[in-house]
């Protein structure tokens, strides 16, 4: 059966934290769920873009409640400020929609030293899971959605540089970071499994859709009117992911025409690489290091 936005069931009474909800997919997943009736926290850097997401959202019919929540991804002390502020408003946490990021920009670090992409895209979304992971576990029927890319296919983690010191290629460090989010949503997915409970760790990829995200890359910018699929097309594998009941620990969603690229959502295609539980582990252990967090499982 197609899954659609209309898809998404009655969703009242449920809480979600989506990253970098005031534009593009994470926009498009807040419109849906929250015209099903799900409370949303839009976590993102600025509260004037937040509240012009928040008119966009009930424009659109949205009827569960908005708060903004400020979260810059690229500082480790932002991130940390977020998941207390989240813990001490809520007693629970439904779903948590890792989606913001940041695509090819020129060569830049995060306010705590990090290549920009992989600081951003991974690292904020490891420290931000794992300082709300509580909340998560103590919610039945709870799940975390991390937004990766086909273009993990281009990842291979260098742990020997990580920040790309040894040369820059944005496309090559998006990969990387793209990786690292499918090794982290699996591996969390392993863990959960062991420690048990009821939290889903699941990932999402929206094919080619045009969003702001391709701010920085010319080629994609030119393409995006002919090739593209819409950003609403695009947020259907996180809405999947986030609320399809056939889901399960470790799956991996994403659009199934046009080698990914476009359509509705199903199962996903995961690298070899990304599939390494070896890699994973040590992923883990490095970014549990740089971070300063430990989930604890």
């Amino acid at each position: 059966m197609t899954f659609t936005a209309d898809s998404v069931d009655d969703q009242r009474g449920r809480l979600v934290l989506i990253t970098g909800a005031n534009s593009g997919l994470g926009l498009e997943t807040a419109k849906v769920l929250s015209a099903a009736g799900a409370d949303v926290i839009l976590a993102c850097r600025t509260e004037s873009k937040a509240q012009r997401a928040m008119n966009e959202i009930r424009a659109a019919g949205g009827k569960g409640a908005l708060h903004f929540q400020a979260l810059d991804l690229s500082e480790l002390a932002s991130v940390a400020a977020c998941a207390e502020s989240v813990r001490g408003a809520h007693t629970k946490l439904d779903l948590l929609i890792n989606n913001a990021g940041v695509m090819v920009p020129p060569k830049g670090r995060t306010r705590d030293g990090f290549e920009t992409q992989f600081g951003t895209n991974h690292l904020g979304h490891f420290a931000l899971t794992g300082q709300l992971l509580p909340l998560l576990r103590d919610t039945p029927g709870a799940r975390v959605v991390t937004v990766s890319s086909i273009m993990h296919l281009l990842g291979k983690m260098r742990f020997g540089d990580l920040n790309f010191d040894k040369g820059y290629i944005a496309w090559l460090a998006y990969g990387q970071s793209k990786l690292a989010n499918l090794l982290f949503a699996f591996e969390l997915g392993r863990r959960l499994e062991r420690a048990g409970g009821g939290l889903l760790s699941v990932a999402a990829h929206p094919g080619y859709a045009a969003t702001n995200l391709q701010a920085h890359d010319l080629m994609s910018r030119a393409l995006n009117p002919v090739a593209a699929q819409s950003a609403a097309m695009g947020a259907l594998p996180s809405l999947y992911a986030a609320v399809a009941p056939d889901v399960v620990q470790g799956g991996y969603y994403g659009p199934q025409s046009f080698g990914g690229m476009r359509g509705y959502p199903g199962r996903a295609y995961a690298s070899g690489r990304a599939r390494d539980a070896d890699v994973a582990r040590r992923l883990w252990e490095v970014s549990e290091e740089l971070t300063r967090v430990s989930f604890g499982l």
